[in-house]
Order: structure tokens, then C-alpha cells, then sequence
């Protein structure tokens, strides 16, 4: 395989350049946003400058915020990157005053930290940004390295080790187990504790090991708090700051008012299998383990969610399921319309439950399986 994967986003962001706004980046760390901003720049054809947030003199540089400062800086260039931007205080008002006061000036900046940087941005660049995620490699972008015989041969590998570039990139098991550990131990929650100043990992630690185990299942937050030992408000904080770093993310219930249908709980998805597993030291081949549905819902509902983040669709994915148990995975609305979606890993139904049938009968209804999951994800 190639080392350096084409990203899906690239021509997205490339396309948005010269429209007199600023591009925002933002994902985990590790998932490759500096490697695809060197590549746009090294294709751009204007005078670009590049800079680092966590560099002392990138913060000096941009410390004191007026028009005449940002002039004198970047008026003879054409693009400006500003990776790991959300270590520069003030990110969102230094935007804002070099893309209002510099004109003519294409701008990128980058961010691990989504709560963080989003929360700086928010208001002053409203109207004034585009903004892209980046995740660890989709299969989309893998897809345009290999045949359909080495993604076939690779999935089971990619349902415990997920992938993260540099893991997908990875030949032996054992360089994957270590490097998915490395992430967790010394990259995972950097940006919460160092932003949220969290003085208990352990914790955190702890709840995303009791979300790993519960994946496909919905979460209790009383249930979570008592084993936790803590309030549920801190659950539901610690859960936020999880989503916002791309570690996890919810899917609630749907319902259209149906009295028989649970709408309050919620289920949590990791954004990668192979941190899910690091979570839980887990790393045994897919062929052994007893959680293998977990591991093939998690992987299509976050492979789903990366594809329509890719391709720019603006769509919302539910679970569905009454209190009597009929239930369904996953319900995408998009532009108004629902889809229906079984995940099993062999097809044994290819109908949906009868109260969903007779519901929702125009809904497409479909059970993705290893045959036809590609279709699914591309």
C-alpha cells in the first residue's frame, strides 16, 4: 500500500480556497491533518507560509491583535496555515482580524481540540469559516489503494485494530497493539486535561472502558454515575468533552411521537475499533472474540459517519426500538427522508420488525452484512 493515502477532503478544502474565508480543520490527534495541509500547500500555487500554534514564536507573532500587525506579517503571501491553531489564546478574534484586514489572503488553521478551538471560533468567525473534520482513515480512502480482494482480506484486521494512519500503514500486529497504546496512554485525553484541567484521568479512563463494553447497547448515566461512584452531571460533562475530541459520539433513539417507541436513552459509538479495543486491552483476533456484533456495528456506524462527513451530506443517524425490544440499528435521516439499516455480520432477516413494517412502510429497509457492507460504506 502507498504510504501517503489520498484524503477524501482534500479537493473539498482545495475548492473552498480564495472565497475570502477561513478554513477550519479539525479532528483527533494522529488521524494525519498536518501531513494533508503540508500536501495542499506544497500544491498551492501562490507564496504560502506555514506556522505551528504550540511554537512560542507563532504565539508572539500573533499576540498583539491589529489590522496593521497582521498586514505587516502576511500581505506578500497568498496562503497562511496555522497548525495545532487552538494553542494560540484568542485563536477566534486573530481569525477574524486577518481574514477581515489582510485581503486577499487564503487561510487554514488546524485543531485537535474541537471543544476548545470550536468554543474560541464560535462567535467571531460566524459567517466567516468553512469548517472540515478529519478522522483515521475511512475506507473510501483505502479503497483507492487496494483491490476489493485485499479490503475483503483486511477487514477483520481493521475491526480490532481500526484505522489510524500510521496503524493501517502498519505490517505486523504486535507494532499496531503498541502504537494503539501509545495513543491512548499519551494522546487521547491530552486535549481535556490540558484545556479542561482534569485532574483525573483515571476516571475518564474508567468511563470510556465501561462505554467500550456497551457499545451497540444504550447507556444508563445513572447507571454509569453509581459505578463511577459520581455525580451524573459529571458523566454527562466528561462524556461531552469525549465527544468533542473525537473520541466517541451519540446516536439517540428515533421516534415520530409513537407511543410505543424510546426516544431518551442513548447509545455511544467510538470513532475508531482499534481505540475502542486499546481501551479495553482487548486485541485478540476477530475470529475468537464474543463481541464480534459490537465490533462490526461500531465499525459501520463510525465508517458511515465518516462517508457522509466526506462527501459534505448533512445526515442524522438514530437507533430505533420499542419498549417491547423490536429494534433496528440504524435510522439515517437525509433531506428529510429515513433509512433503515440491520447490521449482521451473516444475513438472517431481510425483514424489519413488524411495527416499524407497519409504521413506516415506505421506509427502505436493509440488513448489511460482510456481502454487501462495501456498498454501505462507500
Amino acid at each position: 500500500m502507498a504510504l501517503l493515502i489520498e484524503r477524501q477532503i482534500r479537493r473539498r478544502i482545495e475548492e473552498r480556497l480564495g472565497k475570502g474565508k477561513a478554513i477550519i480543520l479539525t479532528g483527533p490527534r494522529r488521524v494525519g491533518k498536518t501531513v494533508l495541509i503540508q500536501t495542499i500547500k506544497a500544491g498551492y500555487p501562490g507564496n504560502s507560509i506555514f506556522l505551528n500554534g504550540e511554537d512560542i514564536t507563532t504565539v508572539e507573532l500573533l499576540e498583539r491583535k491589529s489590522a496593521e500587525n497582521y498586514k505587516a506579517l502576511f500581505a506578500s503571501y497568498d496562503l497562511l496555515i496555522i497548525d495545532e491553531a487552538q494553542a494560540i489564546p484568542e485563536i477566534g478574534k486573530v481569525l477574524k482580524l486577518i481574514v477581515d484586514e489582510v485581503k486577499g489572503l487564503d487561510l487554514i488553521a488546524t485543531g485537535s481540540s474541537a471543544f476548545d478551538l470550536s468554543n474560541l471560533l464560535g462567535e467571531p468567525l460566524t459567517g466567516r469559516k468553512f469548517h472540515f473534520d478529519l478522522f483515521p482513515f475511512s475506507q473510501g480512502e483505502l479503497s483507492a489503494q487496494e483491490s476489493r480482494i485485499e479490503t475483503y482480506q483486511r477487514l477483520d484486521e481493521r475491526l480490532v485494530f481500526g484505522t489510524y494512519p500510521e496503524v493501517a500503514l502498519m505490517s505486523d500486529f504486535e507494532s499496531k497493539k503498541e502504537y494503539l497504546n501509545e495513543i491512548v496512554k499519551s494522546y487521547l485525553l491530552k486535549d481535556i486535561l490540558a484545556f479542561e484541567r482534569i485532574k483525573n484521568p483515571v476516571l475518564l479512563n474508567k468511563l470510556l472502558q465501561l462505554l467500550a463494553y456497551q457499545v451497540g447497547s444504550e447507556v444508563s448515566l445513572e447507571e454509569l454515575a453509581r459505578q463511577l461512584g459520581v455525580h451524573r452531571a459529571t458523566v454527562e460533562r466528561y462524556l461531552d468533552l469525549l465527544s468533542k475530541v473525537f473520541v466517541i459520539f451519540q446516536v439517540g433513539g428515533y421516534s415520530s411521537n409513537l407511543r410505543k417507541e424510546v426516544v431518551k436513552s442513548s447509545k455511544w459509538y467510538f470513532y475508531d475499533n482499534g481505540i475502542r479495543n486499546a481501551v479495553i486491552g482487548d486485541y485478540s483476533l476477530f475470529h475468537t472474540r464474543r463481541d464480534q456484533g459490537q465490533l462490526w456495528e461500531n465499525y459501520l456506524f463510525s465508517e458511515r459517519v465518516k462517508r457522509n462527513s466526506y462527501l459534505g451530506l448533512r445526515a442524522d443517524i438514530f437507533f430505533w426500538r420499542t419498549y417491547d425490544q423490536q429494534e433496528i440499528d440504524m435510522i439515517e435521516r437525509k433531506d428529510g427522508q429515513l433509512a433503515a439499516f440491520e447490521f449482521k455480520l451473516t444475513k438472517k432477516k431481510d425483514k424489519p420488525p413488524l411495527f416499524f413494517a407497519r409504521n413506516y412502510p415506505d421506509v427502505p429497509f436493509q440488513v448489511v452484512t460482510r456481502e454487501n457492507y462495501l456498498d454501505f460504506i462507500l
